[in-house]
């Protein structure tokens, strides 16, 4: 079946069909391939870029030969992160019109202005463009995962939640491959322009991808009618995890963003190498999604995610320390892998702790704290790596992110809960 059957009318999930090898679910966890191609693109190209729009100058061995500092390309970077706040409209507006038509609309927005952003004429006119589509990706990410979480039961959700994020994660390695195949030949005009192959496909997604009975079951009437509008009981736990979110965030936005441009710039590796670091990135990454999800399941979402964001933030402090090329080789995978892991957990909690009329709204305002954690990192790493180095950079930003991480133990545990389940009276927690 391409839908599970309707809730109960006590909103516990019924017997049936709930597993993540859906259609529904594939089918979303395919279209976040391209989804990832896109978004890494700017961070897996970042010395293309600036070797396009910049020019030689006589030292070789600074970031100056490039004739873009480093606080000018965290700048533009952290717009291009900063666009996707208005994901917040976009994401939310699938409370409103579903998550099929708003999944779709995105991805079509968002590949069509990524493939446009190849026509660029300057490094700012492609800041300009790319963050123009940023806020389309982003919601396509948020809704896939609300989808997903929708569309399966409780001992499933972690799992296709891992399929989401696989689909990305693919789509993120095709960007490396791609690039490294086609070198200088292909460039980065060449690697966004094949953002729009995926566009000649949708059609086929359209097809398999169904709305959600969950969302079909939303009275019209307590569908979100005000941007961005949740309700008062629940607004403590979501600025909880927003700050959690824009914690990982400040982390894993540098670490994913700087790592090319580090290897390649100041570590001294090759193209090559670096291409190799971040597809053993890849692996490792898969495992780390696989440890995630029988964490979420076997251990609670709550203490898996702290454990993950902290092995994110300790991989940053080693892949930024200078003690050598070996620590990209060490220090990124360690990073993608507590990344990874951290999906599957917070993921599930993020869906599990709000209503069906509000998920998408905070599946928004999440990504909106994401996007302004990896912009606050972007820029504060960016202007401190030109004033006390690399390493002492990572660790001043990066080290507290291990004990904010914690915090998710003042959430309830939600792991043997369905969607739309009150909470047992023994453990609700008062805001």
């Amino acid at each position: 079946m391409d839908a599970p059957p309707h809730p109960r009318a006590d909103g516990r999930e019924p017997a049936g069909p709930l597993s993540w090898r859906q259609p529904a679910v594939l089918t979303a966890a395919a279209i976040s391939v391209p989804v990832g191609f896109a978004q890494f693109g700017p961070a897996a190209a970042l010395s293309d870029v600036a070797s396009t729009f910049g020019t030689a100058a006589v030292d070789p061995d600074t970031v100056e030969q490039l004739a873009l500092s480093g606080g000018v390309i965290g700048l533009g970077y952290a717009i291009i992160r900063l666009s996707s706040l208005g994901s917040l409209a976009v994401a939310g507006s699938a409370d409103r019109f579903g998550r099929r038509a708003v999944l779709l609309t995105t991805v079509t927005i968002g590949l069509a202005l990524t493939a446009t952003s190849a026509l660029a004429w300057s490094y700012w006119a492609f800041v300009a463009i790319f963050a123009l589509g940023r806020p389309f990706l982003s919601a396509s990410n948020a809704v896939a995962g609300v989808t997903a979480a929708e569309y399966t039961d409780t001992k499933n959700r972690s799992a296709a939640i891992v399929l989401i994020a696989a689909g990305y994660a693919v789509g993120t390695g095709l960007t490396l491959i791609v690039r490294y195949l086609g070198g200088d030949a292909l460039g980065f005009r060449g690697l966004f322009a094949l953002a729009a192959v995926p566009l000649l496909l949708l059609p086929l997604a359209a097809r398999k991808l169904k709305e959600t009975s969950r969302f079909q079951q939303v009275e019209r009437a307590e569908r979100a009618a005000v941007l961005g509008r949740v309700p008062t009981a629940v607004l403590p736990r979501l600025l909880l995890l927003m700050l959690l979110t824009a914690s990982i965030a400040l982390v894993t936005g540098p670490a994913n963003t700087y790592v090319f441009f580090y290897g390649e710039q100041l570590a001294g590796l090759s193209t090559g190498m670096v291409t190799l670091a971040g597809l053993l990135g890849g692996p490792i990454g898969l495992v780390g999604l696989l440890v995630g999800r029988w964490g979420a399941d076997h251990l609670g979402r709550r203490l898996t995610s702290a454990l993950a964001m902290g092995v994110a933030a300790a991989g940053g402090v080693l892949l930024y320390s200078g003690l050598g090329g070996w620590t990209v080789f060490a220090g990124y995978p360690l990073t993608l892998a507590g990344q990874a892991a951290y999906g599957p957990p917070a993921g599930a909690l993020d869906a599990e702790l709000f209503r069906t009329e509000n998920r998408a709204t905070v599946a928004g305002w999440l990504t909106v704290s994401g996007v302004l954690g990896a912009s606050a990192g972007l820029l504060a790493f960016g202007l401190l790596w030109e004033v006390i180095g690399f390493a002492a950079a990572a660790l001043l930003l990066f080290a507290p992110v291990a004990v904010l991480a914690w915090l998710y133990l003042l959430l309830p545990e939600t792991r043997d809960r369905e969607l739309d389940e009150e909470e047992p009276p023994t453990r609700r927690r008062r805001h």
